[in-house]
């Protein structure tokens, strides 16, 4: 009440108050005295007598039924302050939906500021005028009511009609009396002169736009539409239609929806309405007005979409404004509560015993969830229909609480007319059933019923939900013949190894109508194409699992504890370095799990350990293997760190310059891009920082117009390999160092726009572009950009080999003050290789890499094999087979090549199967399925690097004749040891036909003098000491004799060039080649496949390891 009265004293406005006797000692002292000339305080009388007063302008209410009703009906504005229970809804409706009143608004403190009230009552009563709610206004008001309610006879009140307009909210008791009925008469507004025909005040929008097609600039009087604001010099005026000039406040824009959005919108205090220009809309727009005698609309030109229309009205066209929820700005639940005056109350963190009800009812769905998928030997991949199952039957079983009534019952009474209810005699979940197949769907000689597995009842028809493996798909019907007391699934399936294709990577990403029932299911692929590459290998060895689990039927263990002795391993010899590196300081891992048991008849703990590894090294591993990383921006942003790191780039391409925001040029085409997410590790395997890196899609660009050149020397992995043959020999010590988003320290010449990077987005730079100041990653003149701008920076330090740390420490002090650069110490994870130290030497492997490969595929249980490719297969073009998924074979192909980076033994393999890259089939995915089948019994196999007395640069090449079926061209092999460690190897098909094996060998040996050419002036640009000549050892006396005989013969005559090089670099003394038998020929296990013990042996010979061996 003292709120109220204040309010009123402060307003300078003329008022009436009625105060109930039990209120009159609430006023503050001397309150009538001191308003008397300005208002009327009396005691309490009739309501509706004093609003039907032709004097009153406002009525300031707390927005109960009554008094809103009475308001209404008599025409009166209302300023309204909800308290309790209806009234904040009834507050709503007085502002929002019948524009007759303002709302006053609670603080966070739940109370009405009488500043508030005053400001209020201003409005209203500024708004109150002959213009604004005139007789004719609300003549027109109680013709819309009559023509709601069909013609309302004479005798009808107006407060009848409202009653029935309001009665879907609520039930209004009429308490009007017969004082009422005096007041309003006949019908017809007692009241007249005060009530506000367009009052929308509070809103954001307050006016309609008018489309002028004479005006030059889109022109408001409204401050409080614009989106996006700046001011603007006092001298700047505009002239308006009666000639007068105007000034300009400022200009902004203004968002009408989500395809207009008006820019350089003027802000002209005097004006009274919105104006839309039609000459700057069509430009900016790029669109085309089309005018009618009722109607015009805005066609884009580019799209030909409508995006807005205008209505004629009074003369004029006033544009439509799309109330769109989605463009609406929305509010938190916390936001809404809080503003309707509600007191949210929510539960402690981690304290699920608050939620009593609700946490039992989660275990009781569980349970039965659970009864139902182990009974039937139900995989967990369908536990989501395990537990609607569970739902749909508690809900129809009697219950104690119920009094023995079911719930569905207890609901029926409360509404009885409901037919969301329908039940269907309930059958045993996960048994084997067949669903008929109606004739429309099926010709004369398909099956007339599919084999399905039931999965519970359907939540929108009448009818069984069940699965079909084969097609993917979900039916629903009632033509169901059940099999209930046979599982689909065998029992040693449940949670276990996956020896059927009909389940695995079950897909539920897109969903679409079933050609037999009306239910959603997964998209059919070709049923000719396996649906995982588990799917050949399931096919090819489903006989060999039925039997091994009909031998066994009981568990194994997977991992053994925190120390985890079994995972992918290599049981062939490690060489003579096995003694020194089992209790050395090299390690590995996989998560450490206690107690933790696996069905899989071949878990990948049998093939790798960690024993021999030292504690800082298991730490190391472990730690790279255990953080997830995020696959796109939304899963990111669930995590604080990873939006942490997300924050930190968008900071530093900002502080870098990268790119200012514009619009997209016509004739210019944007380049996407995406985030991609690492974790960055120090040298002792603590996480050092989350890396979030924006990459630009430069795959999208266009040579001579977004990018020039783009070649740039980088260091590739065979020098990688090289430099790490030399510290081990030398005993370098490696340091590695990382430089903060490297590539946006080069300079961007061309012009490049790039979208709005995703999780960017706001209204200010809607349908806006970047446009590109430095070179950003995945561009793909980005590399160049970086390596001139390094290039300039190490040479202006003088950068020449030295021997000295000091030195070093001095070239890491110089560049860091030319770029933000990280130390990450010693050498230990570089471009997902894993590098471990001892006094031997270095062992490098891609652990995490094979099992992150076998875990995405779904290889990680299967049976392993022990070699890459089985001696008998010979791969063909076209073998007869059905195609299979040409992406999925790519993806998997590709990711095996990288891996041959540090995995020699698969590398005749990989060349074979990357031959069939564009038509790939069933057999050349078992060929892939095989190489990951190796893998998972050596995940942990790599390159080991150790000092020897061998100062010489050896090559072996070796040729198979003949060996590709499908056009007869002979395979290449080489590999070169570098002071005795392997560093470069290449297997590839030759590109023409051999005529004889001395030719295929004679070609060999060309292409393996060619690479050591290049390690000898690889090593002479480090000066490292080397000795001469280097050695070619080659198993072909023919191709031997013809690279030292200078005599020409009729059958070298088509590979004379190759013959004078070789000749030309024998008699320079730069290579000598010599005879090695065959069996000792290290580079044969580049040209074919071999048998497991020649294979192990040649392995060896490599120089390959495998410190995780579980063996």
């Amino acid at each position: 009440m003292e709120e109220v009265a204040w309010g009123l004293r402060r307003s300078n406005a003329y008022f009436l108050m009625v105060v109930e006797e039990s209120q009159q000692a609430k006023l503050p002292q001397n309150f009538k005295e001191e308003t008397v000339e300005k208002g009327l305080v009396v005691s309490w009388c009739p309501q509706l007598k004093v609003l039907a007063h032709r004097v009153i302008g406002c009525f300031l209410t707390n927005g109960g039924w009554n008094s809103t009703l009475e308001a209404l009906s008599l025409g009166v504005p209302m300023v309204v302050a909800p308290l309790w229970t209806d009234q904040p809804t009834n507050a709503k409706l007085v502002e929002d939906v019948w524009g007759i009143g303002l709302r006053a608004r609670a603080d966070d403190k739940g109370i009405v500021r009488k500043e508030v009230l005053e400001d209020c009552i201003g409005k209203v009563m500024g708004s109150v005028d002959e213009g604004g709610s005139s007789d004719k206004c609300i003549d027109e008001f109680v013709a819309k009511l009559a023509v709601w309610f069909n013609p309302v006879s004479s005798s009808s009140s107006l407060m009848e009609m409202l009653q029935k307009l309001l009665s879907p909210f609520l039930s209004v008791q009429s308490q009007t009396g017969s004082s009422s009925n005096q007041v309003i008469g006949s019908g017809t507004l007692a009241h007249k002169g005060n009530f506000l025909s367009a009052f929308t005040a509070g809103k954001k929008r307050k006016k309609p736009w008018i489309v002028d097609s004479g005006a030059s600039d889109h022109m408001t009087g409204d401050a409080t539409i614009f989106d996006t604001y700046s001011s603007c010099p006092n001298n700047l005026t505009v002239r308006i239609a009666d000639g007068s000039l105007s000034k300009v406040a400022g200009t902004g824009s203004v968002v009408l929806s989500r395809d207009l959005t008006l820019n350089s919108v003027l802000l002209v205090p005097n004006l009274d309405c919105n104006l839309l220009s039609i000459s700057k809309l069509t430009k900016e727009k790029r669109c085309i007005t089309n005018f009618s005698s009722t109607h015009c609309e805005f066609q884009d030109l580019d799209s030909g979409k409508t995006i807005g229309n205008a209505e004629e009205c009074s003369g004029l066209y006033i544009l439509k404004e799309r109330h769109d929820p989605q463009e609406q700005p929305q509010m938190t639940v916390g936001e809404f509560l809080a503003q309707e005056g509600i007191v949210h109350l929510s539960s402690c963190v981690d304290t699920p015993q608050q939620n009593g009800i609700a946490e039992r009812k989660n275990r009781h769905l569980l349970e039965v969830a659970r009864s139902l998928m182990f009974s039937m030997n139900v995989p967990k991949l369908f536990w989501e229909q395990a537990v609607l199952t569970a739902a749909y039957l508690i809900n129809r079983m009697p219950s104690r609480v119920l009094k023995f009534q079911t719930p569905c019952q207890t609901l029926l009474k409360s509404f009885p007319t409901t037919r969301l209810i329908s039940t269907v005699p309930p059958k045993i979940f996960g048994c084997f059933v067949f669903v008929h197949i109606n004739q429309q769907h099926r010709s004369k000689l398909d099956p007339r019923s599919l084999k399905c597995i039931f999965l519970g009842y359907s939540s929108n028809q009448k009818g069984y939900k069940c699965y079909s493996p084969v097609t993917r798909k979900f039916y629903n019907s009632m033509d169901v013949t059940f099999f209930e007391t046979q599982p689909y699934y065998p029992k040693n399936d449940i949670q276990g190894e996956n020896s059927t294709q009909e389940y695995q990577f079950w897909n539920l990403e897109s969903f679409s109508e079933s050609p037999i029932t009306t239910e959603n299911h997964i998209p059919p692929e070709s049923f000719n194409q396996p649906e995982s590459i588990v799917d050949l290998w399931d096919k090819e060895h489903i006989q060999e699992e039925t039997e091994e689990r009909a031998l066994s039927q009981q568990t194994h263990e997977a991992e053994p504890g925190p120390n985890p002795s079994k995972l992918p391993g290599n049981n062939a010899p490690d060489g003579t370095v096995d003694s020194e590196l089992e209790n050395d300081i090299l390690n590995m891992p996989i998560a450490w799990r206690k107690g933790v048991r696996s069905c899989t008849q071949h878990p990948i703990g049998n093939f790798i350990s960690y024993d021999k590894l030292s504690p800082t090294f298991r730490a190391f591993t472990s730690s790279i293997t255990e953080i997830q990383v995020p696959q796109n921006i939304q899963e990111a942003f669930k995590y604080p760190k990873w939006k942490a790191a997300i924050d930190e780039e968008v900071r530093a391409l900002e502080k870098n310059g990268t790119w200012e925001i514009t619009d997209l040029p016509r004739g210019k085409k944007p380049v996407g891009c995406k985030w991609i997410f690492t974790v960055k590790y120090k040298s002792d395997g603590n996480v050092d920082r989350y890396k979030a890196r924006l990459v630009a899609k430069g795959f999208t660009q266009s040579y001579g117009i977004d990018y020039q050149e783009t070649f740039a020397p980088v260091a590739k992995l065979n020098t990688v390999r090289v430099l790490l043959s030399l510290a081990a020999n030398l005993d370098w010590s490696l340091h590695q160092l990382d430089v903060k988003n490297a590539f946006l320290n080069g300079d961007l010449e061309e012009e490049v726009y790039m979208d709005i990077p995703a999780g960017l987005e706001t209204t200010s730079n809607f349908n806006k572009v970047c446009r590109l100041q430095k070179s950003l990653y995945g561009l793909k003149q980005s590399p160049r950009a970086w390596f001139e701008r390094f290039t300039k920076v190490v040479k202006g330090y003088g950068f020449v080999q030295c021997d000295h740390e000091e030195k070093i420490d001095l070239l890491k002090k110089l560049l860091t003050k030319e770029f933000e650069i990280k130390d990450l110490g010693n050498l230990k994870y570089f471009l997902g290789m894993e590098i471990a130290r001892s006094k031997k030497g270095i062992a490098v492997s891609q652990r995490k890499y094979v099992l992150d490969l076998l875990n995405e595929t779904g290889m990680l249980g299967c049976k392993s094999a022990e070699t890459p490719m089985d001696t008998t297969v010979k791969l063909e073009e076209s073998d007869g087979s059905a195609p299979v998924d040409k992406g999925r074979y790519q993806r998997l192909v590709g990711k095996l090549i990288y891996l041959s980076h540090t995995r020699p033994d698969i590398g005749f393999s990989v060349s074979v199967v990357s031959q069939f890259m564009n038509n790939p089939t069933e057999k050349h995915m078992t060929a892939v399925i095989r190489i990951l089948r190796y893998l998972k019994m050596t995940p942990g196999k790599g390159l080991f690097f150790q000092r020897t007395t061998n100062k010489e640069i050896e090559i072996f090449s070796d040729a198979d004749w003949a060996g590709s079926v499908t056009d007869r061209r002979s395979t290449s092999g080489y590999c070169s040891f570098v002071w005795g460690n392997l560093v470069t190897w290449r297997s590839k098909k030759q590109s023409v036909v051999a005529r004889n094996s001395a030719e295929a060998e004679f070609r060999a040996m060309a292409q393996g003098i060619c690479e050591g050419i290049w390690l000898n002036r690889l090593l002479e640009e480090l000066r490292v000491p080397l000795k001469h000549p280097m050695v070619l050892y080659c198993d072909n006396q023919a191709a031997i004799s013809i690279a030292k005989n200078p005599v020409h013969h009729d059958r070298t005559k088509h590979v004379e060039i190759d013959r004078h090089f070789i000749k030309e670099k024998i008699e320079e003394g730069v290579f000598k080649v010599s005879y090695t038998p065959t069996n000792c020929q290290t580079a044969d296990i580049l040209t074919k496949a071999l048998a497991r013990v020649n294979f192990e042996d040649l392995t060896e010979k490599l120089g390959m390891i495998n410190i995780y061996n579980a063996a």
